[in-house]
């Protein structure tokens, strides 16, 4: 499937955020307490940040689940919970503003977390001024393209990118991916691999007919190790967490330190993520 002319992307279903009560049988507390109801949704993968102010008189706790915010609300018995959204007369969301800000620095840090713990191999100087992580998946012609647009920024050492490898666009994307993360030299073998494929790729790129990369020598694995496994499983979690859905999707930290996220890589664009030359 092509979504765009930067980006290959696989079909995915979304599941639908609801909104739900919980209720428990507790001592009732103050409303400056933290209500023990709370760990009944941390246990559910909630991630509970603190409180921030709310009209109504309720108490609002700011939370997040994957990348979607959460505004919870004690009930003054502190008996339960309420999570969703708290309209005005209007139908307007009142804590809108103070959720995002509640949950920004939280959401931003947990996801740069996760992205430093994946597996990726790298590509240029670890002293880069810039790391920028990318989603790859080894038949993906759009992330050829990225590799090649990317050398003038690897070459000068302003920028280390790094390849979080999935397998998910064609049945020999996983095996490709699995010779790449056990090779002996994980960064060599992908940067032979990308520049092997990147005079071919351009002109079919340049025709408009962009198709899966060839193998040039990269066998894929017909039964990958358990290990290797493990680590694409993980990385491809870490993709949906992050609801990035194609490949090449960049993730980066910009100048004020938020966390960037970008699928695709069109031309002129890298600069966003890159910085200057």
């Amino acid at each position: 499937m092509y979504p765009n002319q930067h980006s290959f992307r696989r079909a995915r279903t979304l599941l639908p955020v609801s909104t739900f009560l919980i209720g428990l049988s507790l001592s009732p507390v103050s409303a400056q307490d933290r209500p023990p109801v709370l760990k009944a949704l941390e246990a559910k993968g909630v991630t509970v940040v603190g409180t921030f102010p709310s009209a109504g008189g309720l108490t609002a706790w700011a939370g997040y689940r994957g990348q979607q915010p959460i505004a919870l609300y004690a009930t003054p018995d502190g008996k339960h919970l309420i999570a969703g959204t708290l309209l005005d007369d209007r139908g307007n969301d009142v804590n809108q503003d103070a959720l995002k800000k509640a949950v920004t620095q939280p959401l931003a840090d947990a996801a740069w977390g996760q992205v430093e713990k994946s597996h990726w191999i790298a590509d240029g100087s670890s002293k880069a001024t810039r790391i920028v992580y990318v989603l790859t998946d080894p038949n993906c012609p759009y992330c050829n393209k990225l590799w090649s647009d990317a050398r003038p920024w690897i070459n000068a050492g302003k920028v280390q990118l790094r390849h979080v490898m999935v397998g998910i666009l064609t049945p020999t994307s996983a095996g490709k991916a699995a010779v790449l993360l056990t090779s002996k030299d994980p960064a060599t073998a992908l940067a032979d691999y990308e520049r092997a494929n990147t005079a071919a790729n351009a002109k079919v790129m340049a025709a408009g007919r962009p198709k899966p990369l060839e193998d040039h020598g990269l066998k894929p694995l017909g039964k990958i190790p358990a290990a290797a496994q493990a680590q694409l499983d993980a990385n491809e979690q870490l993709m949906e967490s992050l609801q990035l859905r194609a490949t090449p999707a960049l993730i980066w930290r910009d100048d004020k330190g938020a966390v960037q996220t970008r699928t695709g890589a069109p031309d002129g664009a890298l600069a966003a993520a890159f910085g200057p030359l």
